[in-house]
């Protein structure tokens, strides 16, 4: 007993008929290819379904296993209350997971439950199942804000519980593509949503699972799509393990695109370990990167390594180039993890007696002291990719005009708020944009006036 089959499916609340009133006719394919999944469900009749969520409750540093012994929930936040189901939650299932999990390093449980009624994501998957099938109980898993990796392993701890409990299970990642396909749509155009959903589409019908690793975070949240990640988990609890791959249907006419995949294992597969292929490819890139690293950016490191490890400043290291010694500047340091943002500290004017005592009191900041995020640990400092910004002297400006996104720095300032944004900043594309987010990190409000100044920096890799 394993994972007997997993299923790649929307969660549209108009295609349940109560809710659409005649307009789910305009997604008949993506219905009739739900029906295929439903009564294959039926057919293999599983003790368990594991039901991955973009619309359960999200964590950004915790996966969220609903607990208790079941829920119910309807669809009449879309104004059909008539629309209803109960579920039976299977219990067990749910501590072996956490203890799976918990093996595996990963935040993860039944903990901080917000909303008890099942959400959407979960109930339009399992409208259709329930027509061929309801003698399940339903595992029910929200996504997080960890990177893709962490779903992936997730999606490896599911496997691994339902063949030591030797649970007949099925898997099933709940989630719509992008929501940027059309400019009359809900969400508007963009044109990440399109090339988003032709190339999730073209690895998911293949079953070439590491290839979604690799998508970025930038282009999936420009193609504003909410099933990545759900996809992922799915794809982790295939790992190792052969796979017949079925590409049942794509549309998108509202602007927010559909997709149904169905995989069904065809044994153990040794090469398709795909977790282990990325990082050591991600461990490749990095060594390479940090050989390519200069002085600034190895000072930061050193700072950071010696911090992580023993909490302490280190002493001032000697063989520095004498600008580091000499010169004096504000400068931040940014830290990346796996392509997400892990910290970033930094200070506008100096406050040091040197360029080199600021970096490696930003390095310590941006490591330990960032609010944004937990203090980083001492597994994850080889992950991390670092680039020191040494800032020039800012000027005053009377207009955005006189911004640049990838020259120029922006800080803005209304009485005594002030907030900076670097320039050429992964996702940031347009001087509004720059701007706005300035002003949300110092607390001042998207319509209120502000001083605007610039800078230039010279940034460090």
């Amino acid at each position: 007993m394993g994972i007997s089959a997993g299923f790649m499916v929307p969660h549209p609340p108009l295609i349940i008929p109560e809710v659409g009133g005649g307009e789910e006719k305009k997604i008949q394919r993506t219905i009739d290819a739900y029906r295929k999944v439903a009564e294959e469900i039926g057919r293999l009749q599983p003790e368990t379904i594991v039901l991955l969520s973009p619309h359960q409750i999200m964590y950004a540093d915790y996966f969220h296993i609903s607990p208790g012994q079941g829920a119910r929930g309807d669809f009449g936040q879309f104004r059909a209350r008539q629309a209803s189901m109960e579920v039976s939650y299977d219990t067990e299932y749910v501590r072996a997971l956490c203890e799976a999990a918990d093996a595996a390093g990963l935040q993860a449980g039944t903990l901080g439950e917000r909303e008890r009624k099942l959400d959407h994501g979960t109930m339009v998957p399992l409208y259709f199942v329930n027509q061929y099938w309801n003698g399940y109980r339903l595992v029910r898993i929200g996504l997080s804000g960890f990177p893709l990796t962490a779903h992936y392993r997730l999606g490896k701890c599911i496997r691994e519980t339902a063949q030591s409990l030797g649970r007949h299970t099925v898997v099933i990642a709940s989630g719509d593509l992008s929501h940027k396909l059309k400019e009359d749509g809900p969400y508007g155009y963009q044109e990440e949503g399109p090339a988003y959903d032709g190339r999730v589409m073209d690895v998911m019908g293949r079953a070439a699972f590491g290839e979604l690793l690799e998508f970025s975070e930038d282009f999936c949240e420009k193609a504003a799509e909410c099933g990545h990640r759900s996809f992922t988990i799915l794809a982790g609890a295939f790992d190792r393990t052969g796979v017949e791959a079925e590409r049942l249907s794509y549309e998108g006419p509202f602007g927010v695109g559909y997709g149904v995949c169905a995989y069904r294992p065809i044994g153990d597969d040794e090469s398709r370990n795909f977790l282990e292929q990325y990082e050591e490819k991600e461990r490749r890139a990095l060594f390479a990167r940090r050989e390519r690293e200069d002085a600034y950016v190895r000072l930061a490191r050193y700072t950071i390594e010696t911090f992580v490890k023993t909490g302490t400043l280190p002493q001032m290291p000697g063989g520095l180039p004498e600008e580091l010694y000499q010169n004096r500047a504000g400068a931040f340091v940014s830290l990346k993890e796996d392509g997400r943002l892990r910290g970033c500290i930094g200070t506008i004017q100096a406050v040091r007696d040197s360029l080199a005592e600021e970096i490696m009191h930003n390095a310590v900041s941006a490591c330990s002291a960032d609010p944004r995020f937990d203090p980083v640990e001492d597994w994850e400092v080889e992950r991390l990719t670092i680039s020191v910004d040494v800032l020039g002297e800012t000027e005053k400006i009377s207009s955005p005009e006189e911004l640049d996104v990838n020259r120029y720095g922006v800080i803005v300032t209304r009485g005594k708020k002030r907030g900076l944004l670097l320039p050429n900043l992964e996702g940031v594309d347009t001087i509004e944009q720059q701007i706005a987010i300035a002003k949300q990190k110092a607390g001042i409000r998207e319509h209120e006036s502000v001083e605007l100044g610039r800078f230039e920096v010279i940034r460090h890799h």
